[in-house]
């Protein structure tokens, strides 16, 4: 458990279109934290072509900056929609490799919860996400096993609408102490 005192930083994760961003926005409101945006959408859209390796690799530089940032900032609790750990999983499903820094990027940025998101969400398409049906449970289990890897704290969040808000806020209060 973390004291309320100190800096609390939550991952909210999981598969395409299983609501991270909704509860991260809900959960940054609810519990009065500071939103930490998901670049990789912002930075896809604005691509002329097909994103790259070299694209996947700044996204994720960027991600580590949005972290350190969090360790000079005055914040107490920081709720990021994505983070490093999609990025790992995303590079090895669509180039079979990762840059070598990015394993001790992972281990230096500590996140004290992660909050899994279930792909029991109907899937919506838009135009940067690639991986409904089967993929969606695919990387379900990629994202997971990641997770078990690290030995990271995580809580697998399901459910549809407040139901789902309601599994976040149990997760969070169970590891602020309250």
């Amino acid at each position: 458990m973390i004291q309320t005192d100190q800096q609390i930083r939550i991952a909210v994760t999981g598969p395409e279109s299983t609501g991270k961003t909704t509860l991260a926005h809900q959960l940054a409101d609810r519990y009065k934290g500071q939103y930490i945006p998901e670049f990789a959408r912002e930075y896809v859209e604005k691509l002329p072509l097909h994103y790259t390796y070299a694209d996947v690799e700044a996204i994720a530089k960027i991600q580590v900056q949005q972290y350190q940032a969090t360790t000079t900032d005055t914040g107490q609790l920081f709720i990021f929609d994505t983070w490093l750990i999609i990025t790992k999983v995303w590079f090895n499903w669509v180039f079979g490799k990762t840059p070598n820094w990015l394993e001790d990027e992972i281990l230096n940025c500590p996140i004290d919860l992660f909050l899994l998101c279930l792909p029991d969400l109907p899937w919506e398409p838009d135009p940067v996400r690639e991986n409904g049906g089967e993929n969606r449970l695919k990387l379900f289990d990629l994202y997971k096993n990641e997770l078990q890897h690290y030995g990271f704290n995580f809580v697998e969040i399901g459910g549809i609408g407040e139901a789902r808000l309601h599994a976040g806020i149990d997760a969070m209060n169970k590891i602020m102490c309250l």
